[in-house]
């Protein structure tokens, strides 16, 4: 039962601080017992690395169809809309 802090963002997502408290269990230095307690935690109101990451993906696959329908519209730029198709199925 040792303490950490705790970092929670406004998704949901949270993650394990550093440690800040040895409980009674664990008498060895900078040894823990592998139980841990929430000692005191940090929320943000931002996304998380990962929401940001997913987000980003997004909006690169948008921008990729959206041009693909606006180079079909046009009609003179086959080999682009291929490769452009080819990277939208490795994203």
């Amino acid at each position: 039962m040792c303490f950490y802090d705790q970092t929670r963002w406004g998704c949901g997502f949270w993650k394990w601080g550093n440690f800040r408290e040895q409980c009674n269990k664990e008498y060895r230095i900078s040894e823990t017992c592998g139980l841990k307690l929430v000692f005191e935690t940090e929320y943000r109101q931002d996304a998380c690395n990962l929401c940001g990451q997913i987000a980003k993906k997004q909006r690169r696959l948008a921008k990729m169809t959206n041009d693909i329908e606006r180079w079909r519209r046009d009609g003179n730029r086959l080999a682009t809309v291929k490769k452009t198709e080819s990277d939208l199925t490795k994203v």
